[in-house]
């Protein structure tokens, strides 16, 4: 009673008294120790099973603990969101969500990205809200850093790198990039993951399914949809970002495939296994320029249009002969280096052909290269999915329209707006949309695809306005493709 009274006079109504649980997590080897420490007559044969099991169980109550805390931060916001809703701050619909999911932060600053990415998939007025979604997130302060490093690492920070620069150059939800210096010399960038984004995205996409069952349930149209999958296909593709070894594969396996075709011009950044882990990725530095910025580029090639010719040679012919590719070619992660190669950078976002759009996409492909607006419609009809039968003759007549657009695009006038991806994912909006009045459903994969093309134009357009995209001699992407499908 005297404790429960010496308490009581020192409570401070004013100060919201924290959770015990946290620090109760902290303690969990401690608690392990003790737990362990009670039972030593049992045997080893006992001991190591128990053993696994009371540290399997504390991390899950970790994680229930984190995730709960999670829970409640995502109830804050929305709440927030309800109550400037009620007091008349109410912007079109894309607009608020727009701004929610940024108060949310990494989970849905991700999800958002995804939904300006996939035309396919989402309507055009929340495509078109979300190209404003930033994955620009404050900057950690370099301590978390290092603490990662070194416990990703296994060793002090200074046994590996020589130098790590404290600014970072890029802060995102789920990363931060710094440069540094390893001890060999190399000037590298380390990708850091944050601390805690994995329980988030966890905790977040949970929730997330949940929902979409539910709404599922409730609303047949949701269904038809297929919601709910398309949650669970963004969060096995989020997870995956979080394994920063699968990113470090997918670098081997694109240095392998420029080696196995005898490609010294075109170059991605090399792997140190020695400094990278599942939450660490360290990898080569390159200096450059982006492949829109003509002036200096000029500087380090003597013939614009073959350097371009050369990455999109590379690109197209990835398609065929390598694993994935490079799904994300905007100008930032195509570099023209100092020596005059090409550098593919940034193998987060990659895309896989399954083996049944082949032919169609070649069609597709070969059909755009002469305007043949009927092939390109009956093999669209081919790569989508559709339960209705389709006009043929007036799709071609409607792709017709939309493909006059592409001609039309300035190249000018993105170079000063900055506006690269808001006009390229017009253009693909057009063309699904298009797709989608006749009926027709396309998969992600065919939207990426596209998305390339229409990147690769635009350089066209910068560095060789006098080159035809599809009917360049210097372009060798159909006679692969011609020998592809006869296989």
């Amino acid at each position: 009673m005297y404790y429960i009274r010496k308490r009581a006079k020192s409570f401070d109504p004013h100060q919201i008294p924290l959770s015990p649980l946290p620090r109760f997590v902290a303690q969990k080897q401690k608690i392990r120790r003790y737990t362990l420490g009670l039972i030593p007559t049992i045997g080893v044969y006992t001991l190591i099973p128990m053993r696994k099991t009371m540290d399997a169980v504390l991390n899950q109550i970790d994680y229930g603990i984190k995730g709960a805390f999670r829970l409640g931060q995502t109830a804050s916001v929305l709440s927030g969101t309800g109550v400037r809703w009620a007091l008349g701050d109410r912007p079109p619909l894309p607009k608020l969500l727009r701004q929610t999911f940024e108060r949310l932060g990494s989970t849905y600053i991700k999800l958002g990205q995804f939904v300006a990415s996939s035309p396919s998939l989402f309507p055009e007025e929340y495509v078109r809200e979300f190209e404003g979604c930033l994955d620009k997130t404050a900057k950690l302060p370099f301590r978390y850093i290092q603490d990662m490093i070194e416990t990703e690492l296994g060793q002090p920070m200074g046994e590996v790198y020589s130098w790590v620069d404290p600014t970072p150059l890029a802060s995102a939800s789920i990363a931060q990039v710094h440069a540094a210096r390893l001890k060999s010399g190399e000037d590298v960038v380390i990708k850091v993951q944050k601390p805690g984004v994995k329980n988030i995205l966890l905790t977040d996409f949970n929730f997330l399914l949940f929902g979409a069952r539910i709404l599922e349930r409730l609303v047949p149209q949701m269904k038809r949809a297929s919601l709910g999958d398309i949650v669970a296909d963004i969060q096995t593709t989020m997870m995956e970002e979080c394994d920063f070894l699968n990113e470090a594969e997918n670098l081997k396996t694109f240095a392998r495939f420029l080696a196995d075709t005898g490609n010294n011009e075109v170059v991605c950044p090399k792997v140190y296994d020695q400094a990278t882990s599942l939450r660490v990725l360290t990898m080569e530095r390159f200096f450059g320029v982006p492949l829109t910025d003509l002036d200096s580029i000029k500087q380090h090639s003597q013939d614009p249009k073959n350097t371009l010719l050369v990455a999109m040679n590379t690109w197209f012919q990835s398609l065929m002969m390598c694993e994935f590719f490079h799904a994300d070619v905007h100008a930032g992660n195509l570099m023209v280096l100092e020596d005059g190669r090409i550098g593919f950078i940034d193998f987060g976002i990659v895309g896989r052909i399954r083996p049944e759009t082949w032919g169609a996409v070649t069609q597709f492909i070969q059909a755009t290269s002469s305007r043949n607006f009927d092939v390109m419609a009956s093999s669209m009809l081919t790569i989508g999915m559709t339960d209705e039968k389709v006009d043929v003759n007036r799709l071609a007549s409607d792709i017709r329209a939309v493909f006059g657009q592409v001609e039309q695009i300035s190249d000018s006038s993105v170079l000063l707006s900055g506006d690269e991806d808001q006009d390229v994912n017009k253009l693909l909006m057009d063309i699904v949309a298009i797709g989608r009045d006749h009926g027709i459903r396309f998969p992600r994969e065919f939207a990426l695809l596209i998305k390339q093309f229409l990147y690769f134009d635009r350089y066209v357009h910068i560095l060789a306005p006098e080159m035809d995209m599809f009917m360049d001699d210097g372009l060798m992407m159909m006679p692969e493709f011609d020998s592809l499908t006869q296989h």
